[in-house]
């Protein structure tokens, strides 16, 4: 069990954390909490525990929740945020269009910045409608060539070029012999 020492401790040093990291002096976090300077200093310094309301003040104040200034320190983050094995990768497999969309962003991603590794089979023919107002894709062909089609307008782009065109049009992938692309898809 936590004892009370260890939890002024505590408040202390995150209220200080969040007073510096909002850039605001003890008076001034004094005018917005309504407690008075000489009070939030005996708290940052664990000579004093605040009452409920005064702690509701202060988290009010610093726009935080109670358990922001009495939670222990934040594990720290990793760098490595997720593996995803390759046959753990999701795939559309688009027999019509000739295709295989492996879908390499984060399904948080959808309708922001999303990355997909697609694989032509000769002869394919990937079509799309319009996306939202704004939305560029950048497709960058890693092994092949492939023909975009862009409201009308035709380029043709091989391995090692990057293309980038309006999506919010009608526009369409086409591959005379086997390819493979990466594709971003920006939305605005």
């Amino acid at each position: 069990m936590i004892d009370k020492a260890e939890i002024t401790a505590r408040l202390a040093n995150r209220l200080k954390e969040e007073r510096a990291a909002k850039r605001l002096s003890l008076d001034a976090l004094a005018k917005l909490s309504g407690i008075s300077r000489s009070m939030l200093s005996q708290i940052e310094r664990g000579e004093s525990s605040p009452t409920v309301a005064s702690l509701w003040n202060l988290t009010r104040a610093l726009n935080v929740d109670f358990s922001t200034l009495l939670d222990q320190e934040a594990e720290p983050e990793h760098p490595i945020k997720e593996i995803v094995l390759g046959d753990q990768t999701p795939e559309i497999r688009n027999r019509a269009a000739g295709c295989v969309v492996r879908i390499l962003s984060a399904p948080d991603d959808v309708g922001g910045t999303e990355v997909y590794d697609i694989t032509f089979q000769a002869g394919a023919n990937l079509e799309s409608a319009p996306h939202e107002k704004g939305c560029v894709e950048h497709l960058t062909v890693l092994e092949g060539q492939v023909e975009i089609v862009s409201d009308g307008e035709k380029a043709k782009v091989s391995a090692g070029d990057t293309i980038r065109y309006a999506a919010d049009v009608e526009h369409a992938i086409r591959a005379n012999k086997a390819a493979r692309v990466l594709l971003i898809v920006k939305n605005a």
